[in-house]
């Protein structure tokens, strides 16, 4: 493992960043930046919502039985 002589570095303005090797924080100026891959979300049908009441519903009732 190599070992630099210096451990911070005063340009990096942040702790954190001063303490990575020079290798990590190295940033390349001509590289695109990359690609947001973005998910479809799925829709939420009454289906979803009917469940969740039920269970919602389920989960709040048997707390009431507890308590009382």
């Amino acid at each position: 493992m190599r070992r630099f002589l210096v451990l911070t570095d005063e340009s990096a303005r942040h702790p954190f960043l001063a303490s990575l090797p020079p290798h990590v924080r190295r940033l390349d100026a001509d590289a695109p930046p990359p690609e947001k891959k973005w998910r479809p979300v799925p829709p939420i049908t009454a289906d979803d919502i009917r469940g969740f009441m039920m269970a919602y519903c389920a989960c709040l009732l048997a707390v009431a039985t507890f308590i009382f």
